[in-house]
């Protein structure tokens, strides 16, 4: 598959500030890749240089085969964005707000009409057509967004947490027309903070932290590598942690603590099962592993501001 964005030793600084440590990484066309990391990791920082936004302090820096600090203006016409915050002009109405953002791409006012049309009908707000911004939800705002962010029929779609503060309905709506831009060879770029969000769409996902990247690659093949089939949790109120370490030493296992507990990672939970509870532990939850259990095993538990 051809690759459709490339990063080789990726750096920005800001001042005395790194935000991206040199990193590496590629794209390939019609995948869907996230970047998920804690907060202040370089995620958004990365995704920006992407969408010629900052420019980068080194390295080297390909999008849709052009260099973003030398033709921006051919990358970005191939580009769709939805940002975190939403930024749609409150001056204009629903359908206002696609038909104005096509000037800026040159569409014809009559191409642009039939566009803002199509897409109010695929995200599901035509009804609203001439609503007021301040008149919709939080979820139809973000539909909005990306209707405002396909206007231009773009090759590549960046999405900065595109279901922040979404309820369940509004997330899985999104979701699914994610999935169907997909199927139009709509190539996906997404940072997100939910776990489930990054699983369920991602093809691969670039782990970060302090500006560079841990991990990268299929969230199942992550999971497997770093956490493996299952977890035990093990409740360690009122017991001796280094009894139960002693007692899981004798398994296959990687054990994790934090606070009072301890995540105990396996293949098969059930011989880890059966011994804690035939040492008297009772307060047991076995549970899948999940992507989320490799992001907080690569980038901590604990949080930092």
């Amino acid at each position: 598959m051809e690759s459709i964005a490339r990063a080789r030793q990726l750096v920005k600084k800001y001042a005395h500030t790194v935000a991206v440590a040199g990193i590496d990484f590629e794209i390939l066309e019609n995948e869907c890749f996230g970047f998920i990391g804690p907060n202040g990791a370089g995620k958004t920082t990365a995704m920006k240089m992407l969408y010629c936004f900052l420019p980068r302090t080194g390295g080297t820096l390909e999008v849709l085969g052009r260099d973003p600090s030398v033709h921006p203006e051919l990358i970005k016409r191939d580009l769709g964005v939805i940002p975190q915050d939403t930024n749609l002009d409150t001056d204009l109405n629903v359908f206002e707000n696609l038909t104005c953002y096509a000037r800026y791409f040159g569409i014809p006012h009559a191409a642009a009409s039939a566009r803002a049309a199509e897409l109010l009908d695929f995200v599901h707000l035509t009804e609203k057509r001439t609503s007021e911004i301040e008149e919709l939800s939080s979820g139809m705002r973000r539909r909005l967004l990306i209707a405002r962010g396909l206007i231009n029929s773009p090759r590549l779609l960046i999405l900065d947490e595109p279901t922040v503060g979404l309820d369940p309905q509004a997330r899985h709506l999104i979701w699914n027309k994610l999935r169907e831009l997909r199927a139009q060879n709509v190539t996906l770029i997404l940072t997100t903070h939910y776990m489930d969000e990054a699983a369920e769409l991602c093809d691969r996902v670039a782990v970060m932290d302090k500006g560079t990247i841990l991990a990268t690659g299929n969230p199942r093949e992550l999971i497997r590598a770093h956490i493996g089939q299952e977890v035990l949790e093990l409740n360690l109120t009122g017991i001796d942690p280094n009894a139960a370490l002693a007692e899981l030493r004798r398994l296959p296992v990687k054990v994790e603590a934090s606070g009072q507990k301890l995540y105990i990672h396996c293949e098969d939970g059930r011989q880890v099962l059966h011994l804690l509870t035939e040492s008297g532990y009772r307060h047991i939850t076995r549970r899948p592993a999940t992507l989320e259990d490799v992001f907080l095993t690569l980038t901590g538990r604990d949080l930092v501001d």
